[in-house]
């Protein structure tokens, strides 16, 4: 992974926040919530290349065409090298080796964001210095999805820069969002909204040390994930799966158990990491993989979980 040499990030936002005249208590409570994010997409001419979307996928020699259980192989959504990636506080992504990325998001909509490897989607590591070949379709694939789009979709580069990120709630456009999206929010994150009287003050600066480019990306690596669509999010069935399994809520009342829901998103939040979230073939449906950061630390990418999301 590429080193940068800018002073770190965080002390850059805490300078200028402080410039701004907006008490440490603030700075530091809004701190722990930033993150930061790699943003990848199409690269201009003269931008260092970190990756493509698109084409075919490059796999090791004999390894076969990820695929679903029945053996129809995945669409190749992206690969990214980690090696050129800038270096993000707080994201504990390989220094080198590639990623490559597979999904089939009309298959893996509405499966639960379950344990266990997804049938319909992969992450698939590649170790630096691993021999690969241009990955082909299985002998007899007609190259076409059943709905007559084309199964390979146009090769492009990509190209990467780090955007400031904060949770939903933080961003809301008005009263009502911002109510509706902190009411599922742990009693420390609802008492810190209330402290933070100059909450659009720092989102400015956020935005001013890390514009947001103009045009779609392609995808992005770490900060916060993005739920999309009126559907639950993966932190919300990733923490009914986990009361679960830990002997779930019965017994106890509404209010004990939404508390109980709050609280463990909210940790799922904080200890989880954004693999990659992407825009798929279908301009409706996203692709979400999260990954436990102690996992994505020892590149245990079997762990990865998917949520395909649909904005309809």
């Amino acid at each position: 992974m590429r080193t940068d040499s800018a002073t770190d990030r965080y002390e850059q936002f805490r300078q200028a926040a402080t410039e701004q005249g907006i008490p440490k208590d603030e700075i530091d409570g809004f701190a722990e919530h930033l993150r930061f994010a790699i943003y990848l997409g199409g690269a201009h001419p003269g931008e260092e290349v970190v990756g493509r979307a698109g084409g075919l996928p490059r796999l090791p020699v004999g390894v076969e065409w990820p695929g679903a259980g029945s053996g129809y192989p995945l669409p190749f959504i992206a690969s990214v090298d980690y090696a050129a990636l800038p270096r993000v506080e707080g994201l504990p992504l390989p220094a080198d080796g590639s990623l490559s990325l597979f999904l089939d998001h009309e298959e893996d909509l509405g499966r639960s964001c379950h344990s266990g490897e997804p049938e319909f989607a992969r992450a698939l590591y590649v170790p630096a210095g691993t021999e690969t070949v241009v990955g082909s379709l299985p002998p007899g694939h007609s190259g076409m999805h059943e709905e007559g789009v084309p199964f390979v979709l146009p090769e492009y580069e990509l190209s990467a820069r780090v955007l400031g990120s904060v949770p939903g709630w933080m961003e809301a456009e008005d009263e009502d969002e911002f109510e509706a999206l902190i009411e599922s929010q742990p009693e420390s994150v609802r008492q810190l909204a209330e402290e933070l009287e100059h909450l659009d003050e720092l989102c400015d600066v956020v935005d001013n040390l890390w514009p947001s480019p103009k045009g779609l990306h392609t995808l992005h690596i770490g900060g916060h994930c993005q739920e999309i669509g009126s559907s639950s999010g993966p932190w919300y069935d990733m923490a009914v799966e986990n009361l679960r399994n830990r002997g779930g809520t019965s017994g106890v009342s509404s209010q004990e158990e939404y508390r109980l829901l709050d609280e463990e998103q909210y940790r799922l939040s904080r200890e989880w990491t954004v693999l990659a979230q992407f825009l798929t073939r279908d301009e409706v449906y996203y692709g979400c993989f999260l990954i436990d950061s102690a996992d994505l630390a020892v590149k245990r990418f079997d762990k990865m979980r998917s949520f395909t999301m649909f904005t309809e």
